[in-house]
């Protein structure tokens, strides 16, 4: 059996509900396995996503807890961040104040949270402890969380994108239209210097396409007439 030799191990490579924690000279039998990211990128303003997924021996209750702490760069200081049992429980002070938000479920074994709005100062180290008695002995997960701001460079990447979702298919569209115009009016040169005659099916067809533009030429008309009458009525 392979064995975790702290108890910041993100997991155990036994059983998914059992494995074995050697702390303090003391072998623990877990019944309760936590996961979590062991590093997360986040950007300044934008929400990021704490993961923490558990899986229990036991049925979830109402005796359930879930608790996050957080633990600035350099420092050996922990806060409680947020709490949950039955019911969540943000931190209502320090700087994480009214920007922490449930989003797991318990019953799936999701113990997630997400901050908001993050800057520079949320930078260290996150951990996430579940217990749902009598499963109460588990590994305690880190996360590391690195807050930056976007750089140049992907704006830049996102500015491309949206130039080759949107500018190249129009593009396309238009070289399209350009060789079918040459090949028109090249067609009609050489018949012109052929002394081409055009067939009855052809002016035929001539003639219905002057129809239809004289009729499209004649509802523009009208309707510019309607919206003049449109307008007259207004004032």
């Amino acid at each position: 059996m392979q064995q975790s030799g702290a108890p910041g191990g993100r997991g155990c490579a036994l059983s998914p509900l059992l494995c074995v924690l050697f702390f303090q000279g003391v072998y623990i039998v877990l019944s309760l396995e936590i996961n979590a990211d062991a590093h997360v990128r986040g950007y300044v303003g934008e929400k990021v996503k704490l993961r923490c997924a558990f899986k229990s021996t036991s049925d979830v209750t109402d005796k359930l807890t879930i608790d996050w702490t957080y633990r600035p760069p350099g420092s050996s200081r922990t806060e409680s961040i947020f709490h949950y049992q039955s019911f969540q429980y943000p931190t209502t002070a320090g700087t994480f104040r009214d920007r922490i938000s449930w989003v797991g479920n318990v019953y799936k074994g999701d113990a997630s949270i997400s901050i908001s709005s993050p800057t520079l100062k949320d930078n260290g180290t996150f951990s996430c402890a579940v217990k749902n008695p009598p499963d109460v002995h588990h590994n305690i997960p880190l996360t590391e969380l690195t807050v930056t701001e976007r750089g140049f460079g992907t704006l830049l990447s996102s500015v491309a994108l949206l130039s080759v979702l949107v500018f190249i298919p129009s593009a396309v569209v238009v070289v399209l239209l350009l060789v079918r115009m040459g090949r028109q009016a090249a067609g009609l040169t050489k018949r012109s210097k052929a002394g081409y005659k055009k067939s009855s099916i052809e002016v035929s067809d001539d003639t219905d396409q002057e129809e239809n533009d004289a009729c499209m030429t004649r509802l523009c008309v009208r309707c510019a007439e309607c919206l003049d009458s449109d307008y007259e009525e207004t004032y």
